[in-house]
C-alpha cells in the first residue's frame, strides 16, 4: 500500500467514483443489480457519505444515515479486503462520528454484521440493552 488515506465526504459521486463505490458494494455481496444512478439516490439520501482514498483510488467508503437532529446510523462501512488491517476502516468510523457529532447528533448507532462486534467495540461502540435488530420478512441482509 503506497500513500498516505484521505478521507472526503461526497455529496455524489462521478462516474469513476461511482465504479470504485460499486466495486467495493458488490465485494461486500450488497450490490449486485444497484446503477450509477441508484448509487447517487443514496448518496444523496444519506447524512453524509465518505470515501477513504489512497493514491487516488477508492479503497473504502460508510454513511451515516439521520433524522438531521437526534438520531444517526452508520451504515455500509466497507474497505477493499487488501486494504483491511491498515487502519482505514477505524479511520471511516472515526471520521464519520466526528461529522455526527459536529452535526449535533448524539445518539448514533449501528448494527453489526459478520463477527465485526469486536472492530466497532475498539472504536467505542458496545450492544445495545434490550433491543433486537430486526428485519422485514423476505428481505435479505
Amino acid at each position: 500500500m503506497k500513500g498516505a488515506v484521505k478521507y472526503r465526504f461526497i455529496a455524489n459521486a462521478s462516474p469513476a467514483e461511482a465504479n470504485g463505490i460499486i466495486t467495493i458494494y458488490r465485494a461486500q455481496g450488497w450490490w449486485l443489480r444497484g446503477s450509477r444512478a441508484a448509487l447517487n439516490r443514496l448518496i444523496k439520501g444519506s447524512h453524509c457519505f465518505l470515501v477513504a482514498e489512497r493514491a487516488g483510488a477508492i479503497v473504502g467508503m460508510g454513511r451515516a444515515i439521520s433524522d438531521g437532529t437526534g438520531d444517526a446510523y452508520l451504515q455500509d462501512i466497507a474497505v477493499l479486503k487488501a486494504e483491511r488491517g491498515a487502519g482505514t476502516g477505524k479511520g471511516l468510523v472515526a471520521a464519520l462520528v466526528r461529522r455526527l457529532r459536529r452535526d449535533g447528533i448524539g445518539w448514533i448507532a449501528l448494527i453489526a454484521q459478520d463477527g465485526s462486534g469486536p472492530f466497532y467495540a475498539r472504536s467505542g461502540f458496545r450492544p445495545l440493552s434490550n433491543a433486537l435488530p430486526m428485519l422485514i420478512k423476505g428481505a435479505r441482509v
